[in-house]
């Protein structure tokens, strides 16, 4: 299996590899292999990371190549087990081997080796990766509107159900007792008023008015 792709020219006169764009393809950890003939004993190939980053240090493309095709694919491995996203760990492990060309000046084999420095970066790189989308999904979580309780959703489908009954029977009485009643509850009027809107005489708008509340409560079901 191919598990790096390189794509991008080097920038002259930055003096560093690309844009070095770097994309791993298809990483798998169970593909990491020695590079051929890196099959030296632990410790000399521990000196020869240490002496290849300090390469980097001073701009060594070549040096970065070398560093980037023996632990590429450890750091991707590192980063999947915190991860567990292929497509968010191949991300990350492409930041951590471009933070090792940008910073490789700071690695001092005095603390440590180069890969467990490599490792410590991959380490830390998916864990803040890990915080972020935490982060992200509290955020959305927090702007997103409450879900109603419900006893408000019952509440909203009972009225609802309520004033399409109303509506029902309301359609049920005569022109007159739906005006008259509609003026009187739903208008806020007086009989007066509401006597004076239709042209009515008071006595026939409160008539109309009981008549047309006692059908009301029949249609709607409700003991007198």
């Amino acid at each position: 299996m191919e598990m790096l792709a390189r794509c991008g020219k080097q920038n002259p006169g930055a003096g560093r590899p690309f844009g070095l764009r770097l994309r791993m393809v298809g990483m798998d950890p169970r593909d990491i292999h020695a590079a051929p003939g890196a099959q030296a004993a632990g410790q000399v190939a521990e000196l020869d990371l240490n002496r290849l980053l300090a390469l980097v240090a001073r701009g060594d493309e070549a040096a970065f190549e070398a560093v980037y095709d023996r632990l590429a694919g450890a750091a991707y491995g590192l980063i999947l087990k915190v991860l567990r996203d292929p497509a968010q760990s191949e991300e990350v492990a492409q930041e951590v081997l471009l933070e090792v060309w940008r910073t490789a000046s700071r690695f001092d084999p005095a603390k440590g080796s180069a890969a467990t420095w490599v490792m410590t970066i991959a380490h830390r790189r998916a864990v803040d990766r890990v915080r972020s989308v935490t982060a992200t999904v509290a955020r959305d979580q927090q702007a997103a509107p409450p879900p109603p309780a419900l006893d408000e959703v019952a509440d909203a489908v009972e009225a609802n159900l309520t004033r399409e009954r109303v509506r029902n029977c309301l359609g049920g009485l005569t022109e007159l007792q739906r005006e008259s009643i509609t003026l009187a509850y739903y208008g806020g009027y007086s009989y007066p008023q509401v006597a004076k809107l239709l042209g009515a005489a008071l006595s026939t708008i409160k008539t109309r008015i009981r008549d047309g509340l006692i059908r009301m409560r029949d249609c709607l079901g409700v003991s007198g």
